[in-house]
């Protein structure tokens, strides 16, 4: 328990007595040391919960981390059915390499079960510490690599904020984490966004940037989806147009084809849907072919409306036919972005790992992969690589 309670000199002396009270913490929770159960209380119940289902899982605090990546072959059929997400996320990830850039904090996208996607910013490879959590395929799952931003996001569905000794195991008390889940169109799970620094000092606002980060992301699998028409929705007052607005996505029958979280929240019936097609009229006390007349008059000031909801409620609606929206359908995912990793390198670092597991046997790796050798050696060689 050094680790956690060791104090550093670089710190301010409210975060080193913070880490003092996690590390009582730790020794209440995790030992069952009674006489430190006074500072319980620093610690929010999302963490304990989270170290609670990692002492059921069977491991202890002292013991070494897994940091395993999946089998190259599954690497690449996450990567394969994760491609909307990557494409959806390049742009945010640049965007936050560069408010990041001085913090030496870094970007990590997962998939739904916490495996890595893509990465971005600062990284330093020579540190094995920050090697070992970036690497595309890593499985950062809470059942491999216990309590962390990544594990406890993906679990309880929250944004979280997670500092130090805050991690379950010991090893990874060096690192500070803010996380927050990515929800598709569907309302589903898709992945979380993770912002990661090893030995900083604790920076909680970095919770609100990928928060924001991530509700971006969203907005942009959910202007994917097909629809006639877009419904930007807020609150009465609310500007309308920007990245805070709720997303609706209608067909020309005013079914339902996508929404983001964002209008999850102010329409509770979205968040109800099942398996059959939520429509307008369940969401709206109104004709929903008014919807349709507001965006056909062409002009934004024209067609923001108020529109009433079952439960009393008003909102503003800007419903807009599909092409209108201009600023936000440049957003589309399969468009790359300027400067954004494309796939291929993704797919190199790949075939780079399926060698290196097959010990250099390159027919070996191409027969993990699904490919032919010569695909290997093609995407080995930088003179070559197309």
């Amino acid at each position: 328990m050094a680790s956690m309670t060791s104090f550093h000199p670089g710190l301010p002396v409210a975060s080193r007595d913070r880490l003092a009270h996690i590390g009582r913490a730790r020794l209440a929770i995790l030992y069952g040391d009674p006489a430190a159960g006074d500072c319980l209380a620093v610690v929010e119940g999302w963490i304990e919960r989270s170290w609670r289902r990692c002492l059921g899982h069977g491991q202890r605090p002292e013991q070494a981390p897994s940091f395993a990546a999946v089998a190259a072959a599954e690497v690449r059929r996450t990567l394969e059915a994760n491609r909307q997400l990557t494409e959806a996320a390049r742009p945010v990830l640049q965007k936050l390499g560069r408010a990041i850039a001085d913090t030496r904090y870094f970007a990590i996208l997962t998939n739904q079960n916490g495996v890595v996607v893509d990465v971005n910013g600062p990284i330093d490879r020579r540190d094995r510490r920050a090697d070992v959590i970036t690497r595309i395929g890593a499985d950062l799952s809470e059942r491999q690599i216990g309590t962390t931003a990544i594990g406890a996001t993906l679990s309880e569905l929250q944004p979280v904020w997670l500092h130090r000794g805050e991690h379950f195991f010991d090893a990874t008390s060096v690192y500070s984490c803010a996380g927050a889940p990515l929800f598709g169109p569907d309302g589903n799970c898709v992945g979380m966004l993770d912002l990661t620094g090893i030995e900083t000092v604790e920076r909680p606002e970095l919770k609100h940037l990928v928060t924001q980060s991530a509700q971006s992301i969203e907005n942009v699998l959910t202007l994917s989806r097909p629809h006639a028409l877009l419904i930007r929705l807020n609150w009465p007052g609310r500007p309308l147009g920007g990245e805070a607005d709720g997303l609706v996505c209608v067909d020309g029958n005013g079914c339902v084809t996508g929404a983001n979280q964002t209008a999850r929240q102010l329409v509770p019936q979205l968040g109800l849907a099942t398996s059959s097609a939520m429509h307008c009229r369940d969401l709206f006390a109104m004709p929903f072919e008014m919807l349709f007349d507001a965006a056909r008059q062409g002009s934004r000031h024209e067609s923001a409306m108020e529109v009433p909801l079952w439960t009393g409620l008003r909102l503003s609606a800007l419903p807009l036919l599909q092409g209108q929206d201009r600023p936000q359908a440049s957003l589309h995912i399969s468009r790359p972005a300027a400067n954004s990793r494309p796939l291929k390198d993704l797919e190199s670092e790949l075939i780079r790992k399926a060698v290196s597991d097959a010990l250099g046997n390159v027919q070996q790796a191409a027969k993990a992969l699904g490919v032919s050798r010569a695909t290997v050696y093609r995407r080995l060689s930088p003179g070559k690589r197309r």
